[in-house]
């Protein structure tokens, strides 16, 4: 049987700032491919080029990735600001409806960073537009200067449900993680279970309670070093798993009637 496909929702970018692309970071090909030994199929996340169904069908999971525009506070119910920044309609378009199909037919998915968000907006919740601007917060955002490695280098501990899913997973009550965001969840959506949290509060870590497949999604980006890393590599691999399974069962012969 060949790899089961990972689609990898794309994020619309401007190559040498004019050229239209639907682009998907290096990082996220090689966490599928090497760390979940999925195939990994990035997906212009455009309504005017593919359908939800179509993504259904052609696709076994899903990376709902990070990207810089965040979710459009339309969405859950709240007037855009300049506080929430750039945004993306056409993958809106496409995520929020994908998650809740996801969710209905226990189609495996991994949401990181904005895919974390989108999960949470997707089952009715609420983001707060700038996390570091709230009493008591952490400034979660992505350092401005360094390389790729001080970028993504390991910032703060996410503590997990004792006993909870994520602690069964990564059999830890509390991991290291990057951070490289700047919104976060404000009020959780129907059947959304905060499963870990940053040291301010922040929620980090989510699943759905009672979904039938893999829904779990964090705010940090496991897709650095994730063959490598001991939070990550899990991670991905568990996600593999539920990939594989669902296109075990979905390619299976049918067994005749009489």
């Amino acid at each position: 049987m060949p790899r089961p496909v990972v689609g990898i929702i794309g994020n619309m970018s401007l190559l040498n700032d004019q050229y239209p692309a639907h682009s998907g970071g290096t990082m996220n090909s090689c966490a599928v491919a090497q760390a979940a030994g999925c195939l990994p199929l990035i997906i212009p996340a455009d309504p005017r080029l593919v359908t939800v169904e179509e993504l259904l069908s052609v696709c076994d999971g899903f990376l709902l990735t990070g990207g810089r525009p965040n979710v459009h506070p339309e969405e859950y119910g709240e007037a855009a600001t300049e506080a929430h920044g750039a945004f993306d309609r056409c993958r809106d378009a496409i995520t929020l409806p994908l998650i809740r199909a996801c969710v209905d037919r226990g189609q495996p998915f991994l949401g990181v960073c904005r895919g974390f968000q989108e999960v949470n907006v997707a089952m009715g919740g609420t983001l707060d537009p700038e996390i570091r601007d709230l009493p008591g917060r952490m400034n979660h955002r992505m350092p401005p200067d360094g390389t790729l490695e001080e970028k993504f280098a390991l910032r703060h501990p996410v503590r997990f449900t004792e006993g909870g899913v994520f602690h069964r997973l990564l059999g830890a009550g509390e991991v290291m993680t990057n951070s490289l965001h700047g919104q976060g969840i404000k009020a959780p959506g129907a059947r959304v279970v905060i499963d870990g949290t940053a040291p301010d509060g922040t929620p980090e870590a989510i699943y759905i309670a009672g979904a039938i497949g893999f829904t779990l999604s964090v705010q940090w980006h496991p897709e650095w070093n994730a063959t490598a890393d001991p939070v990550s590599r899990p991670l991905f691999e568990a996600f593999g798993d539920a990939v594989r399974a669902w296109a075990e069962t979905r390619h299976a012969p049918q067994r005749a009637t009489a």
